[in-house]
């Protein structure tokens, strides 16, 4: 006779409390696995994010903190520099300072010493200039700005009287054709009495007149080597046959 097999019967645990246990135990230590390197990339993520922000916006801030104040105390050292100085002419010149003052129809700096002022005319010199503040009785230094209205009155009528109070070697128009007097020229009226001159002379048709007329020297200069002008300025050379 054949044996029959033997039934393997499942028997129940004896404990089913140790094998819950074990089972819980288990069951966390896959959790704790599972979560450690969550947790550890969280810890990391927030470590290595800051030291990037660092480097990136860290440099430019630094450098604005640094950079910013320098330039704006430069700024305000140099403003603080300007504003003494303006202050200081302001305070130098009185309320009643003229900055440009009228003789013989030219405009002269106020900041110019007398003498200086009065070489800015057309026709005064050093030498007239300081003849005419010894005979107003101004001080040379004096800034013409200061000056009362009163003041450049004198001025103005003493340059329209310099042949008077000058010696004669230091008037500018001396024997006059018409009158014959010597006389001396201010502003304007030396290009108009030399463009009249000219043209007597071109009319009477002297050497003179007929070199201005010609646009050649009139004084004798030399004309070959220099004074060259106009068209005809190249070296023809003839050609040969």
């Amino acid at each position: 006779m054949a044996e029959e097999p033997k039934k393997i019967e499942n028997k129940p645990d004896e404990n089913p409390e140790k094998t819950k246990e074990i089972e819980n135990t288990a069951d966390q230590e896959k959790k704790i696995e599972d979560e450690a390197p969550k947790e550890q990339m969280k810890q990391e993520a927030p470590q290595k994010q800051p030291v990037a922000q660092e480097k990136t916006e860290g440099k430019p801030k630094d450098i604005k903190e640094k950079e910013l104040p320098k330039e704006k105390k430069v700024k305000t050292q140099k403003q603080e520099e300007k504003q003494p100085e303006k202050d200081k002419k302001k305070s130098k010149h009185s309320e009643d300072f003229k900055y440009i003052v009228r003789l013989s129809n030219t405009d002269i700096d106020g900041e110019k010493n007398l003498v200086y002022g009065l070489t800015g005319v057309k026709g005064i010199g050093m030498h007239l200039a300081n003849l005419i503040s010894e005979k107003s009785g101004i001080n040379k230094h004096k800034k013409i700005g200061d000056l009362s209205d009163s003041e450049v009155e004198k001025l103005q009528g003493l340059i329209n009287s310099i042949a008077e109070n000058a010696p004669n070697w230091m008037l500018n128009h001396r024997k006059d054709l018409d009158s014959g007097d010597d006389i001396h020229l201010v502003g304007s009226e030396i290009d108009m009495r030399l463009r009249d001159e000219i043209n007597i002379m071109k009319k009477i048709r002297s050497y003179r007149g007929i070199r201005h007329e010609r646009g050649l020297r009139a004084r004798g200069q030399r004309t070959k080597g220099n004074n060259r002008r106009g068209l005809a300025l190249g070296v023809s050379k003839r050609r040969e046959k």
